[in-house]
């Protein structure tokens, strides 16, 4: 992608610009109103990419519904934000919330599983589906009409939209898709040959763009969301770097008596998990001042939402606090912190603030308080459930 107009371009092999209006194609995200234009978009390459000529509009929302689905109910990603009163502005997300409310799908769900569940439950799906056709299957093809000297397209009759869209395909240029006239969510839409063969030539480019596009819409509608780019599909748990606290937490737990957070009972060495105060699927990282030896049998029950800030952040601070006193007094434990700083220790003001040498409990407990409390919140926000 390089800046065009003020918005990132699509790279597609220049070979295709003589028979296809690409530039018109970087527009069809351009100037969204609601996410689910992304997912329109990104659901048509991706049946595209597997081989299909043409399908529904039925077929193209059930996919979109995958494609959001672990972002709404693993992370509580809202996709086009709230409204005024504090409702959910974004029919995609609405239909997920449908769902979920209908099944027990995990957040995790693969994809056949959640097109069985959308099978199953069609008719009590339909209106939030049949909602999302209204109007972006016709907009998103707006931009290559805007250079056009041909009548311009009346938006109000999707009887006069499809009959456009089918002519301005025939006489003026050929467009990606053109649009059937069967009612509702059965409405076809046709893949035009051309378009097939440069989205199959160019999907992995295509998608990444689209995905960038997709990030930026979410992060403005979520600004308290972190790392919301790693929150659009399941990320592979090895990746989750927890080894090096675990051996720390060994060391304390050699030394002196550590209390769970929850239980209030003594943690018995190597019989414990690593866990994080506010969640995993939130912060999205595995730093040390969010990191706490918990009771094996409650992690599972925790699962991902936030334990009660009274009384449990204070028990939580004096674990920390523990932790610090023997990070500064024993070589030993100061070493092993040492061996968390590549996979634990990014935080500036962690490293600047909590762990500098010096600290009173009460400095220690400020500190910690200040930097987690509005996390914390934010969660909370965003729709964590609170664990009781």
């Amino acid at each position: 992608m390089d800046q065009y107009s003020g918005t990132p371009r699509l790279k597609i092999d220049e070979a295709y610009y003589n028979t296809l209006d690409i530039p018109s194609f970087a527009l069809m995200l351009k100037d969204p109103s609601y996410c689910y234009k992304f997912y329109w978009l990104e659901a048509i390459v991706q049946l595209i990419a597997e081989g299909a000529t043409q399908t529904t509009f039925n077929d193209i929302i059930d996919e979109m519904i995958c494609n959001a689905w672990y972002s709404v109910r693993e992370f509580h990603i809202h996709l086009s934000g709230l409204g005024q009163a504090g409702d959910v502005r974004d029919g995609l997300e609405r239909a997920i919330l449908k769902l979920s409310d209908l099944s027990d799908l995990a957040a995790g769900a693969s994809k056949v599983e959640i097109k069985n569940e959308i099978k199953r439950f069609d008719k009590d799906l339909y209106q939030a589906k049949e909602q999302l056709t209204h109007m972006v299957p016709y907009r998103a093809l707006a931009g290559f009409f805007s250079n056009s000297s041909a009548s311009t397209v009346s938006w109000e009759s999707i009887r006069r939209m499809t009959a456009y869209i089918q002519d301005f395909d025939r006489n003026i240029k050929p467009l990606p898709y053109t649009i059937g006239t069967s009612s509702k969510l059965q409405r076809e839409v046709y893949f035009h040959p051309d378009w097939i063969r440069m989205i199959q030539d160019n999907t992995v480019s295509i998608l990444g763009w689209i995905q960038f596009e997709k990030v930026r819409w979410l992060q403005n509608n979520n600004p308290e969301v972190p790392g919301l780019v790693y929150k659009l599909a399941p990320m592979d748990e090895r990746v989750r770097k927890l080894g090096k606290v675990r051996k720390l937490w060994e060391g304390v737990l050699e030394l002196t008596e550590v209390r769970d957070v929850f239980t209030q009972q003594p943690m018995q060495p190597r019989r414990y998990d690593i866990d994080h105060f506010i969640p995993w699927s939130f912060v999205m990282n595995d730093e040390l001042w969010n990191l706490m030896p918990m009771d094996s049998s409650l992690n599972s029950s925790k699962s991902n939402r936030l334990p009660q800030w009274d009384p449990f952040f204070n028990r939580f601070s004096e674990n920390q606090y523990l932790l610090y006193e023997l990070i500064q007094e024993k070589p030993g434990i100061h070493k092993l912190y040492e061996g968390c700083w590549r996979d634990n220790l990014h935080s500036i003001w962690a490293g600047q603030e909590l762990y500098r040498p010096g600290n009173s409990k009460a400095e220690f407990f400020e500190i910690l308080r200040k930097n987690m409390q509005p996390v914390y919140d934010s969660a909370k926000r965003q729709g964590y459930e609170v664990w009781r």
